[in-house]
This record gives structure tokens, C-alpha cells and sequence, in this order.
């Protein structure tokens, strides 16, 4: 289990940074959803020299890696809880880095996330 708990939280380390990365090199393309046909053709070639999606692009696949790597020991109804420790990584990442409003009733949401999580963790020691 210890094992399985240090490498998801590498897993969910680099998944929430890769998150981080793509929402500002994303953001800084501009809203796609007002462009036309053409403009996002151009944009998407654009993103492929964007540091910044490319670097979220490798953290995700980091993230990626490591996840294949739990599912290959782990049970799956242990696991996919575990990783929704990422809510609270990102909601720190989002709040402190990227200065995004997160709400006491958000904050209450990611707690009560984690006790679940808490308690399937501790369903599966034997």
C-alpha cells in the first residue's frame, strides 16, 4: 500500500503541475470558442511550439505513466479513489499560482472528497 500511495501522489504531483501548464498556455492562445474555422487551424499549429502546453503535455504523460504503472499492482476500487487526491493539488496550484477564486463551499467539497478517500484507502488494508 505504501507504494502504491507514494507513486500516486508522484502521479498526482505531476498531473495537477501538467494541468497548470496547459490552462496558461492555453490562456495565453486566447478564447478558441470566438474563432473562426481558419484562426483556430492557426492556432493549433501555434500550440505546437508553446512551452508551456508542451511542458503540460509531458507532465500529463508523466502522470500517464506512473498511472498505468499503479493500475498494474493495484485494485482498480483502490486506486481511482486515490487519484481524487488531485482536487486538492490542483485547488492549491489553481489558488496559489494561477490566483483563481476558490470558495469555501469548494474547499468543503475537496475535504469531503478526501474523507472518502481516506476511507477506501483504509477498506482495502487487511
Amino acid at each position: 500500500m505504501l507504494k502504491t500511495l507514494v507513486v500516486m501522489l508522484l502521479a498526482i504531483t505531476a498531473g495537477a503541475v501538467g494541468d497548470i501548464f496547459l490552462k496558461q498556455g492555453i490562456a495565453s492562445v486566447g478564447d478558441i470558442s470566438a474563432m473562426g474555422f481558419r484562426q483556430i487551424l492557426k492556432t493549433m499549429i501555434s500550440c505546437l511550439t508553446n512551452w508551456r502546453l508542451i511542458t503540460g503535455t509531458a507532465m500529463q504523460a508523466v502522470y500517464f505513466g506512473l498511472w498505468l504503472a499503479v493500475l498494474s499492482w493495484e485494485d482498480l476500487s483502490v486506486a481511482l479513489p486515490m487519484q481524487a487526491l488531485s482536487y486538492i493539488a490542483v485547488a492549491f496550484l489553481a489558488k496559489w499560482y494561477l490566483a483563481e477564486d476558490v470558495t469555501p463551499m469548494r474547499w468543503a467539497g475537496i475535504i469531503l472528497i478526501c474523507a472518502g478517500v481516506a476511507m477506501v484507502t483504509r477498506s482495502s488494508v487487511s
